[in-house]
């Protein structure tokens, strides 16, 4: 079955030769996609593209939303305090409700295995043998429990911070965790994914470390949560993976295949920002990150945390508190509708870094570009031989292109029609041969 469902996945990328290129990447990171767990392989839109949450069952206001949004993938913790409060006892109640709620959408879950346990260690992060294995006993009966499912386990949340690997940051208990933990839940579940450390920023030298003490050996995927200032769009995170997959490729164990890197959580607040640059910033981190070849992106918030006007932490939400759409939620819905379906191509190269130009194909003509820059609003000039046709832009409003090869693009993506596909004599964005 697992090769029929490679077959399958790579159906699309046979299709696409020629002109699937990754921005800054070689395509052979992605060739070999049968080294590459399923979970993590690049889909069709919107599978790969979510949210955060923070409930776990009778939210109808929520769902609905979610399922209205068009989203692919939601994370949300699962917290070993929760579950196990008698030693060897696990109550996995809350999680069933959410894991139904979301099959029944077809939305696929990333869930974060994380916090201490107040039966062991005094509840701070699992630091003695007998806190580890403990830890592992609960990681194994989370995995066969939910065995066959569509999930994605990440450890830990942010262990290069002291408020979440308690009482401060430890790379070398952190990875003793990780061993006793990752195979537990390869044993609970064969075809689990298993994807860490999740740490906040690129922090490479929190990376670095636990790639030397074997992270790579045990996890599918290298999660990390690259958030940023408020001045700094997302389009800046690119130069951050690149440095990463290097990074990763240069310390792979021998006989590994392609480690994609995920952008686990990340996002930014309009306490800093205004809301409608957060929404254009949440499109622009989506389609940045495919562009870069990121198969999974979620976004840091689904719905604001409170409602102090002075508390950044409470506005990282895509709706209001009083569940208003936000121009982040309205953003993400346009991206998913105009693009649900189709699979990247690749970032076309337009003379500049400011400009980008990432293409999408559903069908052999079935073709569509978005379009923005990252810099002023401005009139741009076509490639020759680029015709668009018919567009939206990020709000979901009808555009008509200018005739002849002129094109208004701002900071905000446009989403359009092509009326043929894209000229060979257009190259890629890090394309090293035709």
């Amino acid at each position: 079955m697992r090769n029929v469902f490679m077959i399958t996945m790579l159906l699309p990328f046979f299709l696409l030769a020629g002109c699937l290129h990754f921005e800054g990447n070689d395509i052979g990171r992605f060739a070999e996609v049968d080294d590459v767990h399923p979970e993590l392989r690049m889909k069709p839109i919107p599978q790969g593209l979510g949210v955060n949450i923070h409930f776990y069952q009778g939210n109808e206001k929520d769902l609905a939303m979610i399922e209205a949004s068009g989203m692919g993938i939601i994370r949300m913790d699962i917290s070993w305090d929760g579950v196990e409060k008698v030693p060897g006892v696990y109550d996995f109640s809350q999680y069933d409700f959410l894991i139904a709620d979301m099959e029944a959408r077809g939305v696929r879950i990333l869930f974060i295995i994380d916090y201490g346990n107040t039966l062991y260690d005094e509840g701070l992060a699992p630091c003695s043998d007998a806190g580890r294995q403990a830890s592992a006993r609960f990681c194994a009966a989370l995995a066969e429990r939910y065995a066959g499912k569509s999930i994605i386990w990440e450890l830990w949340n942010e262990p290069n911070l002291d408020h979440f690997w308690k009482p401060k940051p430890d790379v070398d208990a952190y990875m003793a965790w990780c061993h006793a933990v990752a195979p537990a839940i390869r044993q609970g579940d064969p075809d689990a994914c298993i994807i860490a450390p999740a740490v906040s920023r690129v922090d490479r030298d929190f990376l670095r470390e636990c790639f030397k003490r074997g992270l790579l050996e045990l996890v599918d995927g290298i999660s990390v949560h690259p958030y940023r200032s408020g001045e700094h769009g997302p389009e800046t995170a690119l130069k951050e993976y690149r440095a990463l997959e290097k990074m990763i490729d240069e310390m792979m164990p021998a006989g590994r295949g392609p480690i994609p890197v995920i952008s686990g959580e990340w996002g930014y607040t309009s306490k800093e920002i205004s809301p409608e640059l957060q929404g254009k910033y949440l499109a622009r981190q989506w389609l940045a990150n495919l562009s870069a070849g990121i198969p999974i992106s979620i976004w840091y918030d689904w719905h604001e945390d409170g409602q102090d006007p002075e508390e950044r932490e409470h506005h990282f939400g895509t709706v209001a508190w009083d569940y208003a759409p936000k121009p982040a939620y309205i953003a993400m819905t346009t991206l998913t509708k105009q693009l649900e379906g189709y699979l990247l191509a690749g970032r076309l190269h337009l003379g500049n870094d400011e400009e980008f130009a990432v293409l999408f194909r559903k069908a052999a003509n079935d073709w569509k570009l978005a379009l923005w820059t990252t810099g002023k609003s401005h009139q741009m000039r076509l490639p020759e031989g680029l015709r668009l046709g018919a567009g939206t832009d990020w709000l979901g409003n009808a555009l008509e292109p200018d005739t002849g090869n002129t094109c208004p693009v701002t900071d905000a993506p446009a989403y359009y029609i092509l009326d043929a596909p894209p000229p060979k004599s257009i190259p890629y964005v890090g394309e090293r041969a035709r």
